[in-house]
């Protein structure tokens, strides 16, 4: 699946790859989030990390999301340290991506070998799910 904004994926792919071989596998996510934010920033990476957005029902706030990374404000980036991606972190970045207003999201898996990339969006049905 092509992204709209493909070069700041891109950029950030090529970041997270980086500290994933630097650091390997085996550390808490916090310790990849923090390593990433350096290698963003030293790239000249425009983001915002740890970001709280609102989730509002009927347009009351019910709650609220904390993004591990907002790219360029068009990307979501979701970083995991655990054994297998399951459907649920496809639908939590989902509605991350629905509480933002944009389409585009990337879920990084920290915990094998070498860097497990899923790219999201909200024009793809949940993996998993049947379309009713």
């Amino acid at each position: 699946m092509a992204l709209e904004y493909e070069e700041v994926a891109e950029r950030v792919i090529g970041a997270a790859i980086e500290v994933h071989r630097e650091l390997g596998q085996g550390f808490l996510e916090s310790i990849y989030e923090l390593a990433l934010a350096i290698l963003l920033r030293d790239r000249q990476v425009p983001f915002a990390r740890q970001v709280t957005i609102p989730v509002l029902y009927r347009g009351v706030e019910v709650g609220f999301h904390r993004l591990d990374f907002f790219v360029a404000e068009e990307i979501v980036v979701e970083l995991k340290a655990i054994k297998d991606l399951e459907d649920v972190h496809f639908a939590v970045v989902k509605s991350y991506l629905c509480a933002v207003r944009r389409n585009h999201g990337l879920i990084l898996n920290f915990s094998k070998p070498s860097l497990k990339i899923k790219r999201v969006s909200t024009k793809d049905p949940f993996p998993g799910f049947l379309d009713s």
